[in-house]
């Protein structure tokens, strides 16, 4: 079994990220050696849990946990405030207590959903995290960002709130579907573009990116070893997103204007975020922040990916323009984007021309 342990160092709310080939099988063991209480809510949705619920649940079990769980609908349109309703519902009938843990066994989803749950249910209760999506492994499932959609905007409704432990076991991946897995690959290639240029040469270096089985093991043990690294560095430096932390938002500021635009149903989070890294590498060229070799070789790694490049064709400049408004990195009416000057290596501005953005989301038609 290859193992690797990653430390958010965090002053308060310290914990661990841990990668094993069988971490399902030892969730029970490691949640014991957290000293966490007995109940345990399980919480999933019917696809994943129909691959992994019976094994999550016998391994916590199998130490002297009492399990419940609860199912969410799939779909970002159930990323709601009613959706949380339910699963209240079922912590107060379980009789959840202060020191009992919601556990979140899915996606991004299934984890932002269930560490809102978490960090409102009397006031704040255990939370762990088993990602079974490559864009969870390496990203929502690690810094504590949890909520719930607003009809006007992604991820408005919610809360900082750290887990307990993230346990990554690469081996899921074997049942997550292409799509969701070219998805994960867009959060991959920012940490390579925003923080580590040897993961971006890495990512250059392979030869294909767009199917799990494609990656030999030791790749994908790297790119989530990296990709964890990179998240847990830049979280343990700034909790709250008082400063750098910002800087993990690259591509999303357009990549959420294009999901909401769409109402959600035409982009995974991570297609969305592959046109949203496109349009802020050509607002860097418009600005000279950074040369054309640089937005072709980060093109290349997208599209390599599999990954759309291009805006849809129903979406037009001014609605984008102003859905950045309602984005919630504005600050003081200002529009922040985390823009390229180099492979590892970007800046937070909020003097981004207007014209610029036009003229970078001109190029993606």
């Amino acid at each position: 079994m290859t193992q690797s342990v990653i430390r958010v160092n965090l002053p308060q709310n310290a914990y661990e990220i841990a990668i094993a080939s069988d971490g399902l099988d030892r969730l029970g063991a490691w949640m014991k050696s957290l000293g966490l209480g007995k109940k345990v809510m399980l919480v999933s949705n019917p696809t994943v849990f129909g691959y992994y619920g019976s094994r999550a649940i016998e391994s916590l079990e199998s130490v002297g946990f009492e399990v419940a769980h609860y199912l969410f609908p799939d779909g970002e349109e159930y990323k709601t405030l009613a959706s949380i309703q339910g699963l209240y519902d079922e912590a107060l009938a379980f009789k959840l207590e202060r020191s009992s843990t919601m556990v979140a066994l899915g996606g991004g989803i299934v984890g932002d959903m269930t560490g809102f749950a978490a960090a409102t249910w009397l006031r704040g209760i255990g939370f762990v995290q088993i990602p079974t999506t490559l864009l969870a492994m390496v990203d929502a499932s690690i810094g504590g960002k949890t909520g719930v959609n607003h009809p006007e905007g992604k991820n408005l409704i919610g809360a900082f709130y750290q887990p307990r432990l993230v346990s990554i076991d690469p081996k899921v991946l074997a049942t997550l579907p292409d799509r969701e897995f070219r998805a994960g690959m867009a959060e991959v290639i920012k940490y390579g573009v925003i923080w580590d240029a040897q993961l971006f040469a890495q990512l250059e270096a392979a030869p294909q990116l767009d199917r799990s089985e494609a990656l030999p093991p030791n790749l994908l043990q790297e790119i989530l070893i990296r990709s964890c690294q990179a998240k847990a560095d830049v979280v343990s430096q700034d909790e709250k997103e008082a400063g750098l932390r910002a800087i993990l938002n690259y591509g999303h500021t357009i990549g959420h204007a294009v999901e909401s635009l769409t109402n959600y149903t035409e982009f995974l989070h991570g297609e969305a975020v592959g046109i949203g890294m496109v349009a802020a590498s050509r607002i860097a060229l418009a600005m000279d922040l950074w040369d054309r070799q640089c937005d072709d070789r980060q093109l290349a790694l997208i599209e390599k990916a599999g990954l759309p490049t291009q805006l849809p064709p129903g979406i037009d400049f001014d609605s984008i323009v102003a859905k950045l408004q309602t984005d919630k990195k504005v600050k003081d009416g200002k529009v922040r984007f985390v823009l390229p000057s180099a492979i590892g290596k970007v800046t937070v501005s909020d003097r981004v021309p207007e014209d610029a953005i036009r003229s970078a989301l001109a190029t993606l038609r």
